[in-house]
């Protein structure tokens, strides 16, 4: 069966919901490991929902830096009883994959309240870590020679999309001020300063042609929310956003010589007849935003544009949260920081405020439908993971 026919069969998701969207707030540094970032999170939506620690029946865990623990010794430090878990390894995908592997639980009787956490601590020292020993590939084929880590791999990316594609360093540019922009609302970003197109030029290349303004900062702090039937969530008065659709894919492309399109090209067109929308309901956009380029692909595989198209596309949309085409409207990671693993969750929490009206920075005028995609597990020259999920509001 090939990955449309298998597409076609999916099953919806009636009745799944989202709520309790919660942060934990972002620092560079920090000497506490991922496990108090966890209990944070998760303290801070148990006393938001009302709920008891014993209705928590899932757990579905993301973590870079919990070893040598997993989801089970979460479980335990947390002190969870469950029906049902799951680790889940992906990087920036893993809130999508989380959210679907969640929501079929729900569907399935297999629990009934699951907690989507991710969390991640950052030592003085744990970016360099994390990055020798990221992957096989990237420990024993690219480390060794001095091009480990995202940097080199983006800038890989992102050279080879501006000589296919014409983009320019203002077009990447362009996203960076507009994030910067929404984050001056969100007293939880990092950064919330003025960008400006001069300051964004001028400021150092790390990993030609990627400057520092297009990097991520590596930080610590924690995202979470709960997936659960409509009739549990209304029964405890929480206010939730509705999954329509959602998809994944994992290694989608593996005959391109280098990464141009990521899994969403695949799976685009099935999303949106799974949620029986169009593009154009679409209020706002959370893409995962480690480094521009790969904003710029997934505007294009999603279906707002055509292949190499972004770079207009970005000229002719204001990205801000109360502008044409809303992108990441807190601020995403190039602003708020990115917290590890968490930072894959930070634009679906971000999706949950919006649209139930939890935003705590600036909102979008009326949203009624966002959708969210997620990218991660970058090898020398692709992202391995990709997902998508289209959510509506109640």
């Amino acid at each position: 069966m090939t990955g449309r026919a298998a597409t076609s069969r999916r099953r919806g998701y009636d009745g799944v919901v989202l709520c309790v969207p919660q942060s934990v707030a972002y620092q560079r540094y920090s000497d506490y490991g991922a496990h108090r970032f966890f209990g944070q999170v998760l303290k801070a939506m148990l006393e938001e929902s009302g709920l008891g620690k014993d209705r928590i029946d899932g757990l579905c865990v993301s973590s870079f830096s919990l070893a040598p623990d997993n989801a089970v010794g979460v479980a335990d430090q947390l002190g969870l009883s469950l029906t049902w878990l799951d680790d889940i390894p992906f990087g920036g995908a893993s809130a999508i994959v989380a959210l679907r592997r969640a929501a079929r639980a729900v569907q399935a009787g297999d629990a009934d309240i699951v907690a989507c956490l991710a969390a991640d601590t950052n030592h003085t020292d744990s970016f360099r870590h994390n990055t020798a020993s990221f992957s096989l590939f990237s420990q024993d084929a690219v480390y060794p020679y001095g091009s480990g880590g995202p940097n080199a791999s983006f800038a890989f990316l992102t050279d080879h999309y501006m000589r296919t594609y014409g983009a320019t360093a203002e077009d990447f540019g362009a996203i960076c001020i507009a994030q910067r922009d929404n984050a001056a609302a969100n007293p939880g970003a990092l950064f919330r300063t003025p960008l400006t197109m001069e300051a964004y030029l001028a400021a150092p290349m790390i990993a030609d042609p990627v400057r520092l303004y297009d990097c991520v900062m590596p930080c610590a702090g924690a995202e979470g929310f709960f997936v659960m039937r409509e009739e549990i969530a209304a029964d405890h008065g929480l206010s939730f956003a509705r999954l329509l659709a959602a998809s994944e894919q994992h290694n989608p492309f593996p005959g391109d010589p280098v990464q141009i399109r990521g899994g969403w090209a695949r799976d685009g067109d099935a999303l949106f007849a799974q949620a029986e929308i169009g593009r154009d309901d679409i209020d706002f956009l959370q893409a995962y935003d480690d480094y521009p380029v790969i904003v710029m692909l997934q505007i294009e595989d999603l279906g707002f544009c055509g292949k190499g198209e972004a770079s207009a596309f970005i000229a002719d949309h204001d990205l801000r949260t109360t502008g044409s085409f809303p992108l990441n409207t807190s601020g995403g990671q190039l602003s708020v920081g990115q917290a590890g693993a968490a930072g894959g969750f930070l634009g679906l929490v971000e999706a949950i405020r919006q649209l139930t009206g939890q935003t705590s920075g600036a909102r979008v005028e009326a949203p009624r439908t966002g959708l969210v995609s997620g990218f991660g597990m970058i090898n020398y020259d692709r992202g391995l993971c990709s997902g998508a999920a289209i959510l509506a509001g109640a």
